[in-house]
């Protein structure tokens, strides 16, 4: 992103601020949006400007240097959308720059989720409600929104889990999870944890996720 002194800049997804209080630190004049309260609460202890907005539905023009989002994108399924708000935010010029799930993120995980839910009848629809494009479909994406994309890389990026697979299960697998009333829920999660262990836990007992990403820079057109 390498912001600058009173660029303004839009972060997109911003979570609990971590990134966009960075920004700020960095001189840019910038602004957080993100659909969870919660988020927005913490990010708004830091001291930092937010609003609640969903990305699919952007209502800037012409108003950003740049446009951020760190690990939001792939909560978006429609990325059309996603993309023409972001083009329509940013002046001629202006650049927009990304990380995101990439194609095969997370691969292990949702296929040991997809044969928990065939052993307990559920519903595979809630399994996955990701996006993860290949470099390949977001370059065509983004050029169809009207940008000139500098560089996409398609990142492998195992990350350890400080606190083991099951809190992750149930943070970022919550929408299939709660599906199942207890305990029938807990056992769904203690199921997926085992099919797991075998191919992300390692022989000291330390969990990793199986993320892969797209970084991307692209830039719009005048």
């Amino acid at each position: 992103l390498d912001p600058r002194p009173g660029e303004r800049i839009l972060d997109l997804g911003c979570g609990d601020g971590t990134l966009t209080a960075e920004i700020k630190a960095a001189g840019g004049d910038v602004l957080g949006v993100d659909l969870s309260e919660e988020l927005l609460a913490a990010a708004r202890m830091k001291g930092l400007r937010v609003r609640r907005l969903d990305g699919h539905a952007l209502d800037f023009v012409s108003e950003f240097d740049a446009v951020f989002s760190n690990a939001a994108l792939h909560w978006m399924l429609k990325p059309e959308l996603v993309i023409a708000g972001v083009h329509r935010a940013l002046r001629p010029h202006g650049r927009f720059v990304a990380e995101l799930g990439g194609h095969g993120n997370v691969a292990a995980i949702a296929t040991a989720m997809r044969a928990v839910s065939r052993r307990r009848n559920g519903d595979p629809a809630l399994l996955t409600p990701w996006f993860f494009p290949t470099a390949e479909e977001y370059t065509e994406l983004l050029a169809k929104g009207g940008f000139v994309v500098r560089e996409m890389v398609h990142v492998w990026r195992p990350t350890p889990l400080k606190h083991g697979i099951e809190g992750w299960l149930r943070t970022f697998g919550r929408s299939f999870f709660d599906q199942f009333p207890e305990p029938e829920r807990s056992e769904a999660v203690a199921e997926t944890v085992e099919l797991l262990r075998p191919s992300l836990c390692d022989s000291r007992g330390v969990w990793t996720a199986d993320h892969v990403r797209l970084r991307f820079y692209a830039e719009r057109g005048a």
